[in-house]
């Protein structure tokens, strides 16, 4: 369970103070933005990630000139009785791409140029004809590439690559012009204004300004661009003006209102970005594009989240699922035993199902091992029956001992949780938190688990909401299967009273 909620801390809302002149000028320019259509969406609403957006500046149009400089350098070079010969094409543009991913040539830039970014492709360039020559005098000593051969294919392929980069970007400054994407600038004061300005005077960026999310002081609207004052008037515009980009004036992270809108825009499949009207900005954790990207004279980069690495997530469900299958069957005569215990002590009911919220706040049925009777409205809105008089001897072992919660091992073969991850919530109190704690939600990121980093740190039952999301964040944005190993086996440490070195 979580802190009882007098230990909750935080502010709740971030609008400004209401009744000062500017507030009621920031509200007759909201009136730009129609009205919704449809009901105001339930703030409790699950927090489900809809679907992406498809852009139109995605990386296929870029790997696909990439692997075809790759193939063609590779066939120009493949002749009979050589020791290159034409099937290595597929082996050679994959690796190519793979070290242009590594260069960081396929992250998204609003000012793209592919003779900036041709030291990065030259330098790889080398090095992959380089190993594929390596590859070529082990595999047929006789039949190496000479070094006019290794200089003209390196020379071949940043000639193609650095043309065909050079087409894609002509053709998309020239669809961004015709076809700007809408775009929100957040951020205080006349340093949003500036780079909204700077957007809407500039078309081949791509970007059209559709409003201003002031997060400092209410200002009056500039020129034609709405200023949004609350979260909800922001969540409407990006709706309603099918918003896909939003343009950060400072770091999300400078506030507590600037980073709760971080959540929105990526719900909404929003690209982010960071200009810099000041020239200051010093972001801690978030990574630089390089080649370096401006926005009219603006330094600009994108807020890319952590990398996915799908690989090391799929290598995650399918540990999760294993060891989950493993633990089932070898605890199968303890279940039975707690299941047994139940059904004397308190009756029929062995098992408690309760809804909880999962990744991006999906909804899924939690299993437990019941350890008191309780009616639905009771079991979804109270807080902790810790010391209830209620509960039965089992019921108060199996609570102390965790043993109630053998039966989400189950969960964990499902896939509706994970082994080690932020513990699960009621809805209910999902919402609460979220609307005190800024950062609640961005624990969705993650599947759910039965551990996690902030119970082996002990914050478990009547502890502090805001300590518990700080540790889950903190989890999440420094994930690692080897982490999750670690915090599996400090769990199983505390389940038989004896603590790994430190934490």
């Amino acid at each position: 369970m979580d802190s009882a909620p007098a230990r909750h801390t935080g502010q709740g809302g971030t609008g400004p103070a209401g009744g000062t002149a500017g507030t009621a000028a920031v509200r007759r320019s909201v009136t730009a933005i129609h009205p919704p259509r449809r009901p105001s969406a339930d703030p409790a609403r699950p927090l489900v990630r809809p679907h992406r957006v498809r852009r139109r500046d995605g990386v296929f149009p870029l790997l696909t000139v990439d692997a075809l400089a790759a193939v063609l350098t590779t066939t120009a070079l493949a002749r009979p009785g050589a020791a290159l010969p034409a099937e290595a094409a597929a082996p050679i543009a994959v690796l190519a791409a793979a070290l242009h991913a590594q260069a960081g040539l396929y992250r998204p830039r609003l000012a793209p140029s592919a003779l900036l970014e041709l030291p990065a492709m030259a330098g790889r360039a080398a090095v992959l004809w380089c190993g594929a020559a390596a590859v070529v005098a082990a595999a047929a000593p006789g039949q190496a590439l000479g070094w006019p051969a290794l200089l003209s294919a390196v020379c071949l392929q940043i000639l193609l690559t650095c043309t065909g980069r050079g087409f894609v970007n002509r053709f998309r400054r020239r669809s961004a012009r015709l076809r700007p994407a809408s775009a929100l600038v957040v951020g205080p004061g006349a340093g949003a204004s500036a780079v909204a300005a700077a957007l809407h005077g500039r078309p081949e960026y791509g970007l059209r300004p559709v409003g201003l999310a002031d997060t400092g002081a209410a200002e009056e609207a500039s020129g034609s661009v709405p200023v949004l004052a609350t979260h909800e008037d922001i969540r409407r515009a990006v709706i309603q003006n099918s918003v896909l980009h939003a343009v950060f004036t400072r770091p999300p992270e400078a506030d507590e209102r600037t980073a709760s809108l971080v959540r929105l825009f990526h719900d909404h499949g929003c690209r982010l970005w960071l200009a810099d009207p000041a020239g200051t900005a010093k972001v801690t954790g978030m990574r630089v594009a390089q080649p370096a990207d401006q926005l009219w004279g603006y330094a600009v980069q994108p807020l890319l989240p952590r990398p996915s690495r799908p690989v090391e997530r799929w290598v995650k469900r399918a540990v999760d699922g294993l060891l989950a299958a493993i633990a089932l069957i070898a605890a199968a005569p303890v279940m039975g035993l707690c299941a047994l215990a139940v059904r004397i002590s308190d009756g029929p009911g062995v098992i408690f199902r309760q809804e909880r919220a999962g990744l991006y706040g999906r909804p899924f049925t939690l299993l437990k091992f019941r350890t008191l009777r309780a009616d639905e409205h009771e079991s979804a809105t109270r807080w902790t029956v810790a010391g209830d008089h209620r509960m039965s001897p089992v019921g108060s072992f199996l609570r102390k001992s965790s043993l109630d919660e053998l039966p989400q091992l189950w969960n964990v073969v499902r896939g509706d949780m994970s082994l080690v991850g932020p513990r699960p919530e009621r809805p209910f109190f999902v919402a609460k938190f979220a609307a005190v704690h800024p950062g609640y939600e961005a624990r969705h990121r993650m599947p759910v688990g039965i551990t996690g980093l902030a119970q082996i740190n002990g914050l478990r039952g009547d502890t502090s909401i805001e300590d518990r999301a700080r540790f889950d964040n903190h989890y999440i944005d420094t994930w690692s299967l080897w982490q999750d190993l670690w915090i599996l086996a400090r769990t199983a440490a505390s389940f038989f009273r004896f603590r790994l070195g430190g934490s």
